[in-house]
């Protein structure tokens, strides 16, 4: 089944430039936004700016929430719930958008600092899967806090600003690598061996200081760390930096079809989905927008979707509707209808032969829906109701709205997990979809610029869908 590109609905003039504006404002929004801290401060900002109220602040209020009543949640700032009260009951259920905001990267451990044959190097941990000979020779940054024992929280963004200095791993020379191109992919490049290089300069000599320093490089990284930052080597145990490409995402082709980027995984699903929120007023059913952190990884801790902090929001969000129960808690999850919006894997010409052609997404084809995904046997994956896809389909193709079906890839090949199998655990009806990807887990991923567009108009619909 052949399905439209969808640039084809969109020619030169207006309508093209309302795809390319968009995907303009999502472009910036990646450049600045490299964690999941850094998305939920700017959806917040946002948010609040568009009229959403804060839940702990409608808490402490004891404000009364009515239809047309916008609140937004935030978890341990790696998260967020958005909610718009609609004209039913919550109840009878919500359409909720659910997405993640972490992306795959290096992590710094908890003591990180060293120096080796007079470099300074920090040793890092990668997060969730990825390629570890990707990410060697690259420019990097480092993104996120250190929390002093005062509760001091210090911001770190190094490497993406005007005239900041980049750091990176080091690989071998071709001309000494006969017995590195001889192993395996997954071997070239141990886990171990991706520490990031830092500095080279060893501290000058104090005369008056009768003990000498040993790792004199590493000590003058400790006295920048505390003229610039006022942090010392033990504020490294409470810190959480990340480590990620840097630079901006960038227009890719001739065209300026495509956007290259890190981490539209999953955030080009993370950024139409927020800002179909801000189209809601006053729907039929309560809207939802749940952004989530850790997929990457399990969807484990705090902030992870196995958490239960959606729950315990849902329950708030009812308590000050005054229309709490258990039961009715309940009710309103069960009766909840979902997309689990994730990156599905593009279609590329390069790597054809694993991918079957009818049940691959491409790129400018729209919004892709994969009723099922997990691995081999739907290992691990939450298998879509035919009448809930049937319904889907309706309200798109109603709208104009392009979409696809897709899986992964080849059975055989492999698969993947998003989080759609944890919110079904409430007996809602849940379908994977979101926006064909490029590279996807590599440092630079890409996506089309018309998909992104197709996808928040889909998001759009279906919050105002009463399915």
């Amino acid at each position: 089944m052949e399905r439209q590109n969808a640039w084809e609905k969109y020619p030169e003039g207006k309508k093209r430039e309302a795809v390319y504006q968009f995907a303009e404002d999502y472009r910036k929004f990646i450049s600045d936004c490299k964690t999941e801290r850094e998305c939920v401060t700017e959806f917040e900002k946002k948010a609040v700016k568009a009229g959403f109220l804060k839940l702990e602040d409608v808490i402490e209020k004891g404000t009364a929430l009515k239809a047309g009543d916008k609140i937004i949640a935030n978890n341990m700032g790696k998260g967020i719930a958005m909610f718009v009260i609609g004209k039913k009951p919550i109840e009878e259920g919500m359409n909720i958008l659910g997405a993640h905001i972490d992306s795959p990267r290096m992590d710094l451990k908890q003591d990180p600092l060293y120096e080796d044959t007079d470099f300074a190097l920090l040793d890092t941990h990668y997060y969730g899967g990825i390629k570890k000979y990707q990410w060697v020779t690259l420019p990097l940054a480092l993104h996120g806090v250190i929390v002093k024992k005062d509760g001091t929280v210090v911001q770190v963004n190094i490497g993406d600003k005007p005239g900041d200095p980049v750091f990176g791993v080091s690989d071998l020379l071709i001309h000494l690598s006969a017995d590195q191109l001889e192993k395996k992919g997954a071997k070239v490049i141990e886990g171990e061996n991706l520490d990031l290089i830092i500095g080279s300069i060893p501290q000058a000599e104090d005369k008056d200081d009768k003990e000498a320093v040993k790792e004199k490089v590493k000590a003058n990284i400790l006295r920048i760390l505390e003229a610039e930052y006022g942090v010392e080597e033990e504020d490294f145990l409470s810190a959480e930096i990340e480590v990620v490409p840097a630079g901006e995402a960038r227009d890719y082709g001739f065209d300026r079809s495509m956007i290259m980027g890190y981490g539209h995984d999953d955030r080009v699903c993370a950024y139409p989905s927020f800002m179909a929120m801000l189209e809601m007023k006053e729907p039929e059913y309560t809207s939802v927008c749940l952004l989530v952190d850790k997929e990457e990884i399990g969807s484990v801790g705090a902030s992870g979707m196995h958490s239960h902090f959606f729950e315990d929001t849902v329950a708030e969000i009812m308590n000050a509707a005054g229309d709490y129960s258990e039961l009715k808690v309940r009710r309103a999850l069960r009766n909840s209808k979902v997309l689990s919006s994730d990156v599905s894997a593009a279609f590329d010409p390069n790597y054809p032969s694993v991918m079957t052609k009818r049940n691959a997404a491409y790129f400018g084809r729209g919004l892709v829906f994969n009723k099922y995904t997990g691995s081999r046997g739907k290992s691990g994956s939450n298998d879509a109701n035919a009448e809930y896809v049937g319904a889907l389909r309706g309200i798109m193709d109603a709208n104009e709205v392009c979409f696809q079906t897709a899986e992964l890839g080849k059975v055989d090949q492999g698969g993947g997990g998003t989080i759609a199998y944890i919110l079904a655990n409430y007996g809602m009806n849940v379908i994977d979809s979101g926006v064909a990807v490029l590279n996807m887990h590599a440092p630079w991923e890409i996506i089309s610029k018309v998909d992104l567009y197709e996808a928040f108009r889909g998001y759009v619909v279906f919050l105002e869908a009463t399915l």
